[in-house]
C-alpha cells in the first residue's frame, strides 16, 4: 500500500496542540479514503509536501527561516507544492523547496513530520474550491548562501522568527515559529 508509509509517520506524529491534533486526525482519515489521495487530479482535496527551512545553529532568537511570497495567493508560506503521485512527501517537500528557492544545499534535519495543517485552496479558474492535506518537513540551509529566483514566487526571503510571525497571517506559520522557539534547533 503505497500510502502506508505516510500514515505510519503521521500515526508517529505528535501535534503541538489540539487544532493540529484534528487536523492530523482528519489528513489519516482522508488518506485512508483516498488511494488517490497524491494525485492533484483528486478534486476534493489531495496531499501537498513542504518544507520549513531553518538556518543550521543559534539559540531560538537567533534562528532564521525562509519564507516565500507566493504570487498566486498573494500570501507569505514556507515552500512546497503538490505530491503529483509522488508519495515520499518528505522528498516532494525537499523538491519543492529546492525549486522555489534555488537553495543547493537543503538538508532534512529528521525524517520525522514536523507539522501538518489542513487549509482550503479557493477556486481558480477550471480548478475548484479544494482542501490541501500539508506535511511538513523541517530542513536546514546556510542562510549564507543567496536565495535564485522562480516564477511561481513574488519574493523570497530569510528571516528571524519574530519577522516571519509579523509578515505571515497564517496560523500555521506563527505555529512552526512557535515549534521552532521551543526546540532551539
Amino acid at each position: 500500500m503505497h500510502r502506508q508509509s505516510l500514515l505510519t509517520l503521521l500515526r508517529n506524529h505528535t501535534p503541538a496542540d489540539a487544532n493540529e491534533a484534528a487536523m492530523t486526525a482528519q489528513t489519516i482519515a482522508f488518506v485512508e479514503a483516498n488511494p488517490t489521495c497524491f494525485e492533484r487530479s483528486l478534486a476534493e482535496g489531495h496531499v501537498t509536501g513542504s518544507a520549513w527551512i531553518t538556518s543550521p545553529s543559534g539559540s531560538p532568537n537567533e534562528q532564521r527561516v525562509v519564507l516565500i511570497h507566493h504570487r498566486k495567493l498573494d500570501r507569505w508560506f514556507q515552500p512546497g507544492g503538490h505530491a503529483d503521485g509522488d508519495p515520499d512527501v518528505a522528498a516532494v517537500a525537499l523538491r519543492e523547496a529546492q525549486e522555489e528557492t534555488g537553495l543547493p544545499d537543503l538538508e532534512l534535519v529528521s525524517p520525522a513530520i514536523f507539522d501538518v495543517d489542513v487549509h482550503s485552496i479557493p477556486a481558480r479558474g477550471e480548478v475548484g474550491a479544494h482542501l490541501h492535506y500539508d506535511i511538513r518537513f523541517r530542513l536546514k540551509s546556510d542562510e549564507k548562501i543567496i536565495i535564485g529566483e522562480n516564477s511561481e514566487v513574488k519574493e523570497i526571503r530569510w528571516l528571524n522568527l519574530d519577522q516571519a510571525e509579523a509578515l505571515s497571517d497564517s496560523e500555521s506559520v506563527g505555529r512552526m515559529v512557535r515549534k521552532t522557539r521551543q526546540t532551539g534547533q
